[in-house]
Order: C-alpha cells, then sequence, then structure tokens
C-alpha cells in the first residue's frame, strides 16, 4: 500500500513543492519506507526521493530545489520489488518526452509485460511493477504524433494501458511539456479522488484528507471513478476526462475501510468514520449473540485503527471503555514493516500497557484486523503480563484467508494465522480465551451503508467491495492455484 499525490496550479509563478510535503505528510500512514517528489519547472524534471518517512527525507535545501507549478509525490510500502531507493518512487523515464510516475497497488501480469518489454527492446532496470507500468505507457505513447501529442493520444495510451495491465492500481503522471495524467484500475480497486479550489488549481490524492489538508482552499470534487482517465494539460490547465477501459466495475477494496484509510477520509463516498462506527456496532451484536452471560470488565482497543470500532463496542454492551495500550507514535505501523521478525521485535517497541487498566479483570481487546497473529500474539503476552484474568480477542475485520494480490503485503497463505485453523484454534494459538470476528457481509454492508442516502443510486457510487483476502474471489479473474503457488516460492 503506498500513498500518491498529485498538484497542479495554473499560475507558473507558484510552486508546488511545499504543498507536495504537506500532503504527503498527511498521507504518510500509507508507507513509511521512503518518499519522493518530482516536478517540472521550464521544461525540465527536478526529482528528489529518499529513504525515511517524510520528515525524514525533505529538508529546506531540497524542497526548495523542487521547483515548479506541476508536481507529484509519493509515499511508499513494497508489496513487490525490494526496499532498494532505485525502486522507490517517483520513477522516471526520458522517452518520450520525459515522463515521471506514482503508483499505488500492484501488477498481477508481470512476467507476461516483461515479456513483451523485453520484445519491444525496452530496458527494465528494477523487480518493480511499477517500471513496467511505467514503460508500457511510455511505450504506447511513442507510437503517436509526437509533435502534436493531446487528450485523445493520452486517453488511447492508458486505454492500451488496462488492456495489457491486471491487477489494482492509481497512478499519476508528469509528462514534460504535455500535463499530468491520472487513472484507476477498472475495478476501481485502489483509490484515487481530486479536488479543486476558486483559482482553478487541481489536486489529486490516495484519500480525500490529503486534499482537505492543503494550505490552498482545495475542496474535493469526486473519487475517479474505475477504468477512468484525467488529463490535465500544462498549456492551459484544463482538466479533461474519459472512461478509457473497455469494461470496468466498481469494487474498491474493503481493507482501506477496515485498516488502511484515516478515519477522517471519505474514500468512493463512504466515509471511514462512519463505516468503522457500524463495524463495531456489527461485532458488538454478534458478540452479545454468541457471549450473551459475558463476563467482560472492560474493552481495550490496539491504537489507532480499532478506537472507533472498539468505543461503539463498549456502548452496545454496557461495559467501560479504557486505554490500556499507548502507543510510542515514533514506531512505524508493524502491519506494513518488512518482515515477519521486524514486526514481532516492534510490537514491545510500539505498545507498552497501563497495568491498572489490565490487573485482575477480564478484558476484551479490540483490534481492526487479524492477519499474521504476531502482533495479536505479543499484545495477549502484554496484557498477561500486566495481570489480566482472561482476555478475549475481537477483529473488527472477517477472517483473512487467502492472500491479497492488489497491493496490501498479504502474500501467502502459509503466513496467516487462520491457515487450516477454525476459531477455536486462532484463540489458542494467539493466546485468547475467546476470539470474536466481523462476519463479512456485515462489513460490506457497514461500508456501504456509510454512503449518504442521496448517494445510493447514483453511478459514482459502488455497490459491491473487493474481499479476496476474506472469501479467495479475485476480480481480475487472472489468478489461480499457480499464480499464487508462485507467489508463495518468490517470497520464500
Amino acid at each position: 500500500m503506498c500513498g500518491i499525490l498529485g498538484i497542479v496550479y495554473n499560475d507558473k509563478n507558484k510552486f508546488v513543492n511545499q504543498s507536495l510535503v504537506d500532503g504527503l505528510t498527511v498521507l504518510q500512514h500509507r508507507g513509511q519506507e521512503s518518499a519522493g517528489i518530482a516536478t517540472i519547472h521550464e521544461n525540465r524534471f527536478h526529482i528528489y526521493k529518499n529513504r525515511g518517512l517524510v520528515s525524514e527525507v525533505f529538508n529546506q535545501e531540497n524542497v526548495l530545489n523542487l521547483k515548479g507549478n506541476i508536481g507529484i509525490g509519493h509515499v511508499r510500502y513494497p508489496t513487490s520489488g525490494t526496499t532498494s531507493i532505485y525502486e522507490s518512487h517517483p520513477l522516471y523515464t526520458n522517452a518520450p518526452y520525459g515522463i515521471a510516475l506514482v503508483h499505488n497497488g500492484n501488477i498481477t501480469n508481470t512476467k507476461e509485460i516483461m515479456d513483451v518489454m523485453i520484445t519491444n527492446n525496452r530496458h527494465i532496470n528494477t523487480n518493480s511493477d511499477s517500471e513496467l507500468l511505467l514503460n508500457v505507457f511510455a511505450e504506447e505513447l511513442s507510437r503517436k504524433k509526437l509533435s502534436n501529442i493531446n487528450e485523445f493520444d493520452i486517453y488511447d495510451s492508458v486505454r492500451a494501458l488496462m488492456r495489457i495491465c491486471k491487477g489494482g492500481f492509481s497512478v499519476i503522471m508528469l509528462i514534460n511539456r504535455v500535463g499530468l495524467v491520472a487513472f484507476r484500475d477498472p475495478c476501481g480497486i485502489r483509490p484515487l479522488c481530486f479536488g479543486k479550489n476558486e483559482n482553478g488549481d487541481y489536486a489529486f490524492a490516495s484519500e480525500s484528507v490529503a486534499i482537505d489538508a492543503l494550505s490552498s482552499n482545495f475542496k474535493l470534487v469526486r473519487d475517479i471513478l474505475p477504468g477512468e482517465c484525467l488529463y490535465i494539460n500544462s498549456n492551459n490547465y484544463e482538466l479533461s476526462a474519459q472512461q478509457v477501459s473497455e469494461t470496468h466495475i466498481y469494487k474498491p477494496c474493503l481493507f482501506e475501510y477496515i485498516y488502511f484509510a484515516r478515519p477522517d477520509s471519505t474514500i468512493d463516498r463512504i466515509s471511514v468514520y462512519e463505516s468503522r462506527i457500524k463495524m463495531g456496532e456489527k461485532l458488538a451484536n454478534k458478540i452479545i449473540k454468541e457471549f450473551p452471560e459475558n463476563d467482560i470488565d472492560v474493552v481495550i482497543p490496539i491504537p489507532e485503527t480499532s478506537r472507533i470500532s472498539a468505543l461503539e463496542i463498549s456502548k452496545i454492551l454496557n461495559k467501560p471503555y479504557k486505554e490500556g495500550f499507548i502507543k510510542n507514535r515514533y514506531i512505524a505501523r508493524t502491519f506494513i514493516l518488512p518482515g515477519q521478525e521486524i514486526r514481532k521485535k516492534t510490537v514491545k517497541l510500539k505498545l507498552n500497557t497501563i497495568k491498572s487498566i489490565f490487573k485482575d479483570k477480564n478484558v476484551l481487546i479490540v483490534d481492526d484486523s487479524i492477519v499474521r497473529g504476531t502482533t495479536s500474539t505479543e499484545l495477549i503476552n502484554l496484557a498477561k503480563t500486566a495481570g489480566a484474568k482472561k482476555i478475549y480477542f475481537a477483529s473488527a475485520a472477517p477472517i483473512v484467508k487467502y492472500p491479497n494480490v492488489y497491493g496490501i503485503d498479504i502474500p501467502t497463505s502459509k503466513e496467516l494465522i487462520a491457515n487450516n485453523k477454525n476459531e477455536i484454534e486462532i484463540a489458542k494459538s494467539i493466546g485468547a480465551d475467546k476470539i470474536f470476528y466481523n462476519d463479512l457481509d456485515d462489513v460490506i454492508e457497514s461500508c456501504l451503508n456509510s454512503i449518504p442516502k442521496y448517494d445510493n443510486n447514483h453511478n459514482s457510487c459502488p455497490k459491491e467491495l473487493e474481499t479476496s483476502c476474506f472469501n479467495g474471489y479475485y476480480i481480475t479473474g487472472n489468478i489461480d492455484a499457480e499464480y499464487l503457488n508462485e507467489l508463495e516460492l518468490k517470497r520464500k
């Protein structure tokens, strides 16, 4: 999962550098491995990227060098390739024109595309699927009449890319002397929206919260639709849009609402905050049904994501809500850190307990999800050390049973705590006395019912969600046992 951002000011004397840094800071939760920015000034690219948080990567000197009124930015956590700086974004190719790209998601037919690129004599420097995206687009655009590129050439090139590239992806590109291009995969799996201000400036981002936070008074316009391409001409700064995918269906990723997105974001008309309240309500009702005579003394969230659901559970169960875990804000989110051992080691650095909250109590710990079980096991150990008598564990997400291949780091079934286990066995494995999971249908309903009522019949709203890691159904249709086995071997 990554965060992407693009900004176009229609005044060539107004630079986007600081606004890009600000927007990436707001998107920092989407990736902490590296950060980067590319701008164009006087027909020349300025690119700076490095490993680390936004605040670590950018300083006054390198930000001032990022001149230009048009630019893109990226925060990364790797789902394919490596953690090398060479695979950090923005990625760049010098032909045609000079193109820089930022990408969120994952391409699932990389081997097939690589073969085509080799045939076309395009050299690929890294193992990054994003570099393949960049080169596919560059190859298609180079077939046009380069002396007079127009929006239809852009749309045709993106249309060809969508025929070739399978998977979940949101992309923003800068093309020197041409403009900014933004598009989204034909299923709308990965999020992308755009906003505008009264000056006619535009901003594009993975989440609406980044647009809200920009200082130039941007207002969210809407989400980019599945298979849609938007283009801003760098000569007149006019925006045009076209549906370019030959087939499309609206199925955004459910995990965005459960875990990744900030609660103050709205993605595909769905309020992340409202959806998490409803997830808590559904889970509380399930706990009442399965455990009517419960002896829960206190409800304790795992910071930060589960707080909203945990508070609703506390309210419905009529049990006190307490902050029993205190988070060290300077440790990265363990789920998106590369490597199982690093995650395990980091949990104890990331969280500490307030012992009086746990001592001699039966506690219900609420988390957003249970994926590998590493964090859950360590949290339960912390609760036991703090003196808890019984530990019940609740997941706002359904049981994660299958790999995610569309940009979330859940690559093999064998890594999942739920692999070949029922709920009793999972509880035993993580050290809980009892475990509760939300049902998939309830979580989907929680999200879709968080769309404002006046939007329900509008074509800009999803009617279903991408749920492959919960039910094993892969919407792009090119994922089979052989693909997943190859993924597992690559992981090893």
